[in-house]
């Protein structure tokens, strides 16, 4: 399921819903519906900048390297699964952290499910 973050600050960000749980969580929002008040703007951007550095210090794990290497062959090939990629916490969040960022620059709220 998508969910769709609004603001006159910039253009909509649609996310998957579990991807998005992840960063409401750190703002303590329901991920079902909510706002971030222009007034918690500044908070969210900075816990979700600190979030992102900290994400960014920890490698891919090892256990999550040998899931990928189980479904390639020796050589690193495999016909019948693409090559898989991971996709980074920053890069998930980057767009809804841009959002952010022009919504407390503008004093806009950001608001999603409604």
């Amino acid at each position: 399921m998508l969910i769709t973050f609004h603001s006159k600050a910039a253009a909509d960000v649609m996310m998957y819903k579990e991807h998005a749980k992840r960063i409401l969580d750190l703002l303590h929002k329901d991920v079902d519906q909510g706002i971030i008040t222009a007034a918690e703007a500044p908070k969210a951007v900075d816990v979700l900048e600190k979030e992102i550095a900290e994400s960014r210090m920890h490698p891919t794990s090892e256990q999550v390297k040998r899931d990928v290497d189980a479904h390639h062959g020796e050589q690193g090939d495999d016909a019948e699964h693409e090559e898989m990629e991971v996709v980074s916490f920053s890069t998930r969040a980057y767009p809804l952290l841009d959002m952010l960022r022009e919504a407390r620059k503008g004093g806009y709220d950001v608001v999603w499910g409604v």
